[in-house]
């Protein structure tokens, strides 16, 4: 049966592709009604009709950052014949998206989200899972890795999970301060230098 009613006058995905990026750019606190308004195109009864209120709109946003911008850098993990350059890969592939562009802004979204207290707490909640299936990510790698001797037994994969999540995290926060490309390059270098056992 069809809906009954006026349709939308706007372009539902492409307005919240317009909403990740401001949120991306500015923050949660700081992104104003008026700025989504402004910025997606639409008029506030339309975007509480379509998204709910701010906080349900974020969330919505941080989930389309993860399935499409973020997928660019952590699907890169799973490639590579040994886990050392799966990491290399990911690491790499964030010297690449991290830094400003003319189409996106700089670092992370989830890294750079929900740090300090003016979040949500359904908002913190969602992004700390975020962060935490990245460790997870890590984490299943390197075990894959020391199950077939391609790191030494004493391997502490917790600590190397962390490790490497922490490169990233730091990685993000860097792009937003202005580190280039280049610069970022140096960092993932320096931590692949870390592997344990010979390096690679």
């Amino acid at each position: 049966m069809a809906a009954i009613g006026r349709p939308r006058e706007f372009d539902r995905d492409a307005a919240l592709e317009a909403a990740m990026f401001l949120f991306w750019r500015k923050g949660f606190a700081t992104t104003s009604m008026n700025d989504l308004c402004g910025t997606m195109g639409v008029g506030s009864p339309s975007l509480y009709a379509a998204f709910g209120n701010k906080e349900a709109l974020y969330l919505e946003a941080i989930e389309h950052y993860v399935r499409t911008k973020g997928l660019l850098v952590w699907d890169k993990l799973a490639k590579g014949a040994t886990a050392r350059a799966g990491i290399e890969n990911l690491l790499i592939a964030a010297t690449n998206r991290l830094p400003r562009s003319r189409a996106t802004p700089a670092g992370c979204m989830a890294v750079l989200a929900a740090v300090g207290d003016e979040w949500p707490t359904a908002i913190a909640r969602v992004v700390k899972k975020v962060r935490l299936e990245m460790l997870g990510m890590l984490r299943s790698r390197l075990e894959a890795a020391a199950n077939k001797c391609e790191l030494p037994a004493s391997t502490d994969i917790d600590g190397l999970s962390r490790f490497y999540l922490s490169v990233y995290q730091g990685m993000a926060i860097q792009a937003r301060d202005g580190a280039t490309q280049a610069e970022l390059r140096a960092v993932a270098a320096a931590a692949m230098a870390a592997w344990p056992g010979d390096g690679g």
